[in-house]
């Protein structure tokens, strides 16, 4: 089909599933996490997964052919969130507040499906299924644009989620997939007035920039996202080594990984060296990928690495690298975070409650942490089910973006024989 035939058809759909209840979504969903894990569909969904791991392998990184990968325990990680999507409370049709005015009006502020919400991404193949169970759960007809790396395996998830969608007796078109993965179908989507009622883009810096800067339809800005950790004088150490080897390394291609690490002068001496030795030699002892650290001037005076570059501090590397450098107080740190951050995810790890209320209350991020990483940033650990994105702006979304992200609002008024 055609990028304007599935717009139609993604279109046609919207009011069945707005008009479908609460049994029948729950239904279809439950009929597609089982679709996922059938062995024939889980076959096919491999051996595309396979097809599209051998054509992209050479092309982009280990750590992103990791993002790619697909295995029968993700598949049925996958499932298992479609389900957990389906245990969540209806968000459609909830009285968001209800005002009783004098004239005996009722007026009810009342939760709606967006209609039809399109996603741009690129090569994270379990997005398929968490936006289309999203989507449905609240009421939408999605339309799904992955990036070229990651269509066969789309196609194949895609194929099995619309066998428990019929089964539901909803429409297929209900979950649609973009065949074109050329920028054309890109811009369509951005531009596709009447037909998308609200887009989000998740992937790199950009493919959130071109679809902030030429969408007509409404917009989500999604994270790249440049996290931060900042050790401060009176953080547990040792504790602070735990949580930035998983904020930076336990999966760096995700948006929610640390990328900059920020130290306190007074502890740099001590800190630093261990950080080293955690990061790089104990890992490669374990047969782990080591992390290669980018050092400010004051760092590179404490331990080896490798000097930061100018666009060190600026950069999302999803990869093994971390930024590091060495400041004299949280307020230098805050100023830091607010000059080079994209307002994702950033943590301070302390023990002085003055510093992480200063912290929490300065840092204007989606999500700020106080003693834990940063890899918390995501709609599973939200207790979300799964997530849509994560936005750094703030209308009408900020942080995982879950089912009451997916809603608008109308006003249902009740009278009896009112006039003005």
């Amino acid at each position: 089909m055609t990028t304007q035939e599935i717009l139609a058809a993604a279109r046609s759909a919207k009011s069945a599933l707005a008009l479908a209840d609460t049994d029948t979504r729950n239904r279809a969903l439950l009929g597609m996490a089982q679709a996922l894990c059938t062995p024939e569909n889980q076959q096919a969904i491999l051996a595309a997964n396979a097809a599209d791991l051998e054509a992209a392998r050479g092309h982009i990184s280990e750590v992103m052919l990791d993002r790619l990968a697909l295995s029968p325990a993700r598949l049925q990680g996958m499932a298992d969130g479609i389900r957990d999507v389906a245990a969540l409370p209806d968000p459609v049709g909830a009285v968001l507040r209800r005002v009783e005015r004098p004239n005996g009006l009722v007026i009810e502020k009342t939760a709606v499906p967006m209609g039809v919400v399109a996603i741009i991404y690129e090569s994270r193949p379990n997005v398929t299924s968490d936006a289309a169970a999203l989507a449905l759960k609240s009421g939408n007809a999605c339309i799904l644009r992955c990036g070229k790396e990651a269509w066969r395996s789309s196609n194949a998830i895609v194929s099995a989620l619309r066998q428990g969608v019929r089964a539901a007796g909803l429409p297929e078109t209900a979950v649609c997939l973009i065949e074109d993965t050329t920028h054309a179908s890109a811009n369509q989507l951005m531009t596709a007035v009447g037909y998308v009622d609200l887009l989000i883009p998740r992937g790199g810096a950009g493919l959130i920039r071109a679809c902030v800067e030429n969408a007509k339809v409404p917009c989500i800005q999604t994270g790249t996202g440049i996290c931060h950790v900042y050790v401060d004088d009176t953080a547990d150490l040792g504790q602070a080594l735990d949580i930035i080897e998983n904020a930076k390394a336990s999966r760096p291609s995700v948006c929610n990984a640390e990328e900059v690490c920020l130290v306190h002068s007074a502890v740099a001496a001590e800190f630093l060296p261990r950080l080293a030795q955690r990061l790089g030699p104990d890992r490669a002892a374990k047969g782990l990928h080591p992390v290669e650290l980018r050092l400010d001037e004051r760092a590179a005076q404490i331990i080896p690495g490798t000097p930061a570059g100018p666009a060190d501090f600026d950069t999302e590397f999803l990869d093994y690298i971390l930024a590091v450098k060495v400041v004299d107080s949280v307020e230098e740190a805050i100023g830091h975070i607010a000059e080079h951050s994209t307002g994702h995810s950033e943590a301070i790890l302390t023990r002085t409650d003055a510093h992480a209320a200063l912290f929490t209350a300065a840092v204007d991020s989606a999500a700020v942490y106080v003693n834990c990483s940063t890899r918390f940033t995501d709609g599973g650990e939200f207790g979300l089910g799964c997530e849509m994105g994560i936005s750094t702006q703030k209308l009408h979304a900020r942080g995982p973006m879950g089912l009451a992200e997916l809603c608008s609002y109308k006003y249902i008024i009740h009278g009896s024989g009112q006039i003005r």
